[in-house]
């Protein structure tokens, strides 16, 4: 026992580290760990004293633990046998396949990067671009949520500046959960997304094992409430209208809804734009007939370098307006959760289109495609406020304020949409389709639409 033993260098140093890693991970590791989640949940608890609706418990659960649940959940372990029948495996193999679907799906949510990065990213973000509207009766609406209720914000998807600008507008009500699609699974940003509280869908997958596991995620985030926010039409609108509701997330929701437990209460939100970011991107998908969005990095690098050499030199403006409006909430209770989902997802989009806030760039645009293309400046600024003021409360800005027409015509002109001509506008040649884009957001809202439609179809519009 005392004898001297002899060891290469090498040998000495691998045991030391071996040694080493094995004290940090039974002794100083948990401790630590446990330091600072102490701290953690301290600062939970303040911060929920300022939130509406706290963060629940199930949001600030270990990520792990919540893959643990969610593979060992009943529903999942049938599926998981289901699956190995059905395709010749093991059962070890469909349930480690059952795993990596939840490694994929569950997000690892942090608190502090949410309200302390991401709210104020989003905020940044949402009002350097944007002169961010809202509508009148937002704050009443969710209100009158009850507070033990989980809430569903159901929206219109027009770009991805959505996620900021819903996030940036719930930032005193609580933290949502998004859905994102495979775009977000890019290393960093996956990362971000998923310290965010957004979990990944395959929106091409159609295997039952993971559908599954997907929608027992869905259902425990929902019964935990968490507030989620999800966009029914499945992607961003290529012509610029409403399109039917997808069901697979609504229908999720709705078949984990326990007529005991809490109370599902969806919010509409309407959201429109003055500009979109992605508008020619969107357009030219859609005249393709495909949903593939190519981004050039040089484009996209060459233009955030031109807006910084604008705002340097004092010439940034905003791109306009962005509004975003709530609309009539809708309680699953009271709505019946045995009527078809079908219906459920149509009264939704609905109640989105009924809020669709108008702004100036879309009325301007209703307008010309309706006179076929082309009117007098004068003769189009009366008609767009004689539209605005039949609109209502859907309009967000005054109805006889000049300067948002004039504002709106000149970044029109300026972005090479409209051509003025001595005392008339038109629409420039090959914008038609643009034109449409932004009037289509609104079209529901005007008489007679069907046969402006119409007439701006047989001029090309």
């Amino acid at each position: 026992m005392t004898q001297t033993v002899q060891l290469p260098l090498w040998l000495f140093l691998l045991i030391v580290i071996f040694a080493m890693v094995t004290l940090a991970s039974h002794f100083l590791f948990p401790s630590v760990r446990w330091f600072f989640r102490r701290r953690l949940e301290r600062a939970v608890r303040r911060l929920n004293r300022r939130l509406a609706r706290p963060i629940e418990p199930f949001k600030l659960a270990r990520r792990h633990d919540m893959i643990q649940r969610l593979i060992y959940d009943p529903e999942v372990l049938v599926e998981v046998v289901r699956h190995a029948r059905d395709n010749g495996v093991p059962e070890n193999v469909a349930f480690e396949k059952a795993q990596d679907y939840a490694r994929e799906i569950v997000p690892r949510f942090s608190a502090f990067v949410y309200f302390s990065f991401g709210i104020r990213a989003a905020r940044l973000l949402a009002t350097t671009l944007y002169h961010v509207r809202t509508g009148p009766d937002n704050e009443a609406r969710l209100a009158s949520v009850p507070r033990d209720a989980t809430v569903i914000f159901v929206m219109n998807h027009r770009s991805n500046m959505d996620y900021v600008l819903v996030t940036y507008l719930a930032r005193r009500m609580s933290a949502l959960s998004y859905a994102v699609g495979e775009w977000a699974r890019v290393w960093p940003l996956s990362g971000l997304i998923r310290s965010m509280g957004a979990y990944f869908i395959r929106r091409s997958s159609r295997g039952a094992l993971y559908r599954k596991v997907l929608a027992r995620y869905v259902q425990m985030a929902t019964a935990g409430g968490v507030a989620q926010a999800i966009f029914p039409e499945g992607g961003l609108s290529l012509d610029g209208r409403l399109a039917p509701p997808r069901l697979g997330l609504l229908s999720y929701v709705v078949g984990g809804y326990d007529p005991d437990g809490r109370d599902l209460v969806f919010m509409p939100v309407a959201i429109n734009y003055d500009r979109i970011l992605e508008d020619n991107v969107l357009i030219a998908a859609g005249l393709r007939g495909d949903r593939r969005f190519g981004a050039n990095v040089k484009v996209v690098v060459r233009y955030i370098l031109r807006k910084i050499g604008q705002a340097l030199r004092g010439r940034y403006t905003r791109f306009g307006a962005a509004a975003v409006v709530y609309g009539e909430p809708l309680s699953l209770r009271e709505f019946g959760p045995d009527r078809p989902v079908e219906e459920l997802g149509d009264t939704l989009m609905c109640r989105i289109a009924e809020v669709m806030p108008a702004l100036m760039v879309p009325i301007i645009a209703q307008v010309l495609r309706g006179a076929g293309g082309e009117m007098p400046v004068a003769g189009l600024r009366d008609e767009v406020m004689a539209l605005s003021r039949g609109l209502g409360t859907r309009w967000l800005a005054h109805s006889e304020d000049d300067g948002a027409f004039q504002a709106a015509l000149d970044k029109l002109v300026g972005n090479k949409v409209l051509q003025r001509e001595a005392h008339r506008i038109a629409i420039r040649p090959g914008q038609e389709q643009k034109v449409g884009f932004y009037a289509n957001s609104i079209a529901h809202h005007v008489p007679d639409t069907a046969a402006a439609e119409q007439i701006a179809a047989s001029a090309g519009l």
